[in-house]
């Protein structure tokens, strides 16, 4: 017992003296004025994907189109705001061809929904198409 002790407090004051040699990884290179110049036109950039977004948004024709579908212009813009750089980026370039509505994602849930009812109506799970004998 002793002995379980003194390796138990081995190891853990091995441990804790390990933890001092540790050092956390920080930046501590300077940053040059071509890093600088590079982030603030990034963010020109995004603020510009950002604009042309809102342009889109504000026009009467797409203004309507989302009122038909129950989004207020400021819910639309608020969701343009909340967008990562990327995701604003990504919508600017498809938004020309990107189609208006779920692209068939409704018929494929349909569909694979069916085909998970006939699958367990013929193993026997659910009896809900007579006309299909369960496998036995």
């Amino acid at each position: 017992m002793a002995r379980t002790k003194r390796l138990i407090v081995f190891v853990v004051s091995a441990c804790l003296s390990w933890t001092g040699f540790v050092q956390p990884v920080m930046a501590n290179e300077l940053i040059t004025a071509e890093q600088v110049v590079q982030r603030q036109s990034l963010d020109a950039s995004t603020l510009d994907v950002r604009a042309q977004l809102q342009a889109r948004l504000n026009r009467a024709d797409v203004a309507s189109a989302l009122m038909e579908r129950g989004v207020s212009s400021e819910e639309a813009s608020r969701r343009v705001a909340a967008l990562s750089d990327a995701e604003a980026a990504m919508l600017l370039a498809e938004i020309d061809e990107a189609p208006a509505g779920a692209s068939g994602e409704l018929i494929g849930t349909l569909i694979l929904v069916l085909f998970i009812l006939v699958f367990s109506d013929i193993l026997g799970f659910t009896r809900i198409f007579p006309f299909l004998r369960p496998a036995r």
